[in-house]
């Protein structure tokens, strides 16, 4: 802990998503998402999980706020379930769900932790996916009026809002693979998804500023770096460049002043979105900040059978590798080829199998993997800002076990532990760790401050 030092005004969090925790999804108004409808399709999650109950968090949300507040965070990374204040996903406005946000600010501001919100986090009104969903252009605009009345409401109280969380999952994972809502398997139809959610969001920072919001405003990217197997392979690194292209470079290049990939355009041919003359305009708004979340790598290779990753580290228990240099690596090629505003880490983290076990006269579980992977990511994150990205925040995922989406509750992501049948939560080793870490960039930063003439 010792070697790695951030400045004073680095923002230490913990995030978590509506839909994964909240539960509560027939209550108080709230109308059907896509992923209740996807959850609740037979073979679609793993068990049949689905998102009714998760961690009850609409219900224990001043328990859990508390346990935010134990962690000597910041900062609470949270989403706004659009169908609990729009059951529609346009016209009235449902009144409790508002309700419900406004008392988990309040909550949040008497622990004095800062709110850090997402609008999207893949829960589309399913009213909305009646009418075609994100394959629909007057989706954009809806959300866009739905940005702008949270930015009325609640713009004051939050101190960064990002319009979408991943668009690339929703896109590819929810259209062309088919494993995420709303289940369908059409490369044409996801990447003219992939636009309007980048469309939506330009209309919605606009949206967002006419109404006065003072929060930053931003996007989150899911950013996976893409090395070629063997990079002396011509054909391996042609892959890597298309693979970077469809991942990153796809969103990326839009969000700041330049057209869609030539590359991957010519990759999809007849299948590339249609872009309207001023869209490219609207989707360049500036942005206060930038979101990233890292997992792990891309590697690509041609061969038969493909060439593994070395896995050094190891994998997490969902089977991504472990490579904490990547978060390095793209993080300063990003500030190279794009000059970004701010960037936070939005999330970062590891499933592991956890067991809960007795410790005495408390239970415990002893998460080794989950220490050491933050420990190594943490110290990615220093190397990249000393090498210049402007890194202002990282937000560990997730503040506690929750529906992991089509893998159900069989992976833990948590520093704290849920037992879905108690609902108990406890503390696990990796908290402790956080906390602690956290503790001691506290210390550091008021004794650098109490020597400053």
């Amino acid at each position: 802990m010792s070697d790695m030092r951030f400045p004073a005004r680095f923002v230490w969090g913990v995030a978590t998503s509506a839909y994964q925790i909240e539960g509560a999804t027939t209550q108080d108004g709230r109308g059907p998402s896509i992923w209740d409808t996807f959850a609740h399709t037979p073979g679609m999650t793993r068990n049949g999980d689905t998102g009714d109950v998760a961690c009850e968090h609409y219900r224990r949300f001043r328990e859990d706020v508390a346990l935010i507040a134990d962690l000597g965070v910041d900062a609470y990374r949270f989403s706004v379930a659009w169908p609990r204040v729009q059951p529609e996903g346009r016209g009235a406005w449902n009144e409790k769900g508002w309700d419900f946000y406004a008392r988990l600010l309040d909550a949040l501001e008497r622990k004095s932790i800062a709110a850090h919100v997402t609008l999207y986090h893949w829960d589309l009104p399913q009213a909305l996916e009646d009418f075609g969903g994100w394959r629909n252009r007057d989706t954009a605009l809806r959300f866009a009026d739905y940005a702008a009345e949270f930015a009325r409401r609640f713009g004051p109280r939050v101190a960064t809002i990002a319009t979408h969380n991943e668009p690339w999952c929703t896109a590819i994972l929810g259209h062309e693979r088919g494993i995420f809502a709303p289940g369908m398997k059409d490369r044409a139809a996801a990447y003219l998804v992939s636009h309007h959610l980048l469309l939506s969001h330009g209309l919605a920072v606009k949206a967002m500023r006419a109404a006065g919001a003072r929060a930053q405003l931003g996007i989150v990217l899911n950013q996976w770096p893409v090395y070629a197997a063997e990079p002396d392979s011509e054909a391996d690194r042609r892959a890597a460049r298309l693979a970077d292209g469809t991942h990153n470079r796809w969103y990326m290049d839009p969000l700041f002043g330049r057209d869609y990939p030539a590359d991957v355009l010519a990759w999809l041919g007849a299948d590339a979105p249609q872009v309207a003359a001023s869209d490219l305009e609207t989707i360049a708004q500036p942005i206060d900040f930038l979101g990233i979340n890292y997992y792990s790598r891309i590697i690509c290779s041609t061969a038969t059978p493909p060439v593994p990753a070395p896995n050094a580290l190891g994998v997490t228990d969902i089977g991504w590798e472990i490579y904490p240099d990547g978060l390095t690596e793209h993080l300063v090629r990003i500030a190279r080829d794009y000059t970004p505003p701010p960037i936070y880490i939005t999330e970062n983290g590891a499933a592991d199998a956890d067991r809960l076990e007795a410790d005495g006269t408390r239970m415990r579980v002893r998460d080794k993997l989950r220490i050491d992977y933050y420990w190594r990511h943490l110290a990615a994150l220093a190397k990249a800002r000393a090498m210049g990205a402007d890194v202002r925040g990282y937000f560990a995922w997730s503040l506690m076990d929750n529906f992991e989406w089509a893998e159900g509750y069989g992976k833990r992501f948590g520093l704290v532990h849920v037992d879905y049948e108690t609902q108990r939560r406890t503390l696990k080793d990796s908290a402790l760790w956080y906390r602690d870490f956290i503790a001691a960039q506290h210390l550091r930063a008021d004794a650098s401050l109490a020597t400053c003439p």
